[in-house]
């Protein structure tokens, strides 16, 4: 079994798979819990990434056989272009690996919709090229709440007019087309550059986004879990 932890700032996505298979989801909030898991289950191989926790001292209270910390010079199933490989999130570098492992042979531009909207662009050839940044739905909320003296902290909710009738509406109006525009509009320019590109959406408002965009996208929610085992097995192997 392969065992592979996605360490997030507020909690940790563990996968358990056999080959490629996803066999089983786990999510843990405390540090604890995650130890106990991890000292106890027999896994053969570990990989873990993180953008917060120590993951040199999480990969040392597993028992597997062989175990990988996933890092910019760590050996990858694609050829990472990228101009400033240390900088670049750990997630980000999963996600593509997942994109290219569902898509093998074409042009695919991977969309993270969590606290950032990260935009990575794959080549047919499996080159990673990089992508784009921009704030998330929350962080848009947050910003105007912050940043001026009377707007209040507002929530995004299912369904909203185009036409706010309040300062509440409004806001909610503006940050959420605003974003559904941006979204299908960097879409619409990567399809014109690569014939066949392939959308994959993943992160925590994938949800929200995944009915109200134009384009037609592949929803993937374990995209990163499924980049870290392709990784992990690529490291195996080699």
């Amino acid at each position: 079994m392969n065992i592979v932890v996605d360490y997030g700032n507020s909690s940790a996505k563990v996968g358990i798979f056999e080959g490629t298979v996803l066999k089983e989801k786990r999510i843990f909030r405390e540090e604890e819990a995650l130890q106990q898991f991890l000292q106890n289950f027999p896994a053969v191989h570990f990989i873990i990434s993180s953008v917060n926790a120590d993951a040199a001292r999480v990969a040392g209270w597993t028992t597997a056989q062989q175990k990988f910390v996933l890092h910019h010079s760590l050996p990858l199933p694609i050829r990472n272009l990228y101009a400033t490989p240390h900088t670049l999130g750990v997630d980000r570098l999963a996600g593509v690996c997942g994109a290219q492992q569902m898509f093998p042979d074409a042009p695919c531009l991977v969309i993270d919709a969590g606290t950032c909207i990260t935009y990575d662009f794959l080549d047919r050839t499996g080159a990673y090229h990089g992508g784009g940044i921009s704030p998330g739905l929350n962080m848009r909320f947050e910003a105007m709440h912050t940043f001026t003296a009377r707007l209040p902290l507002v929530q995004a909710t299912g369904s909203v007019e185009l036409i706010g009738n309040s300062t509440e509406t409004c806001m909610q109006s503006g940050v959420i087309y605003g974003l559904l525009e941006e979204v299908d509009g960097i879409i619409r320019r990567y399809q014109e550059k690569f014939q066949g590109l392939q959308v994959i959406l993943c992160g925590g408002d994938a949800l929200f986004f995944e009915n109200k965009l134009k384009a037609s996208i592949f929803a993937s929610p374990e995209l990163v879990l499924s980049g870290l085992n392709s990784i992990l097995i690529y490291n195996v192997s080699h």
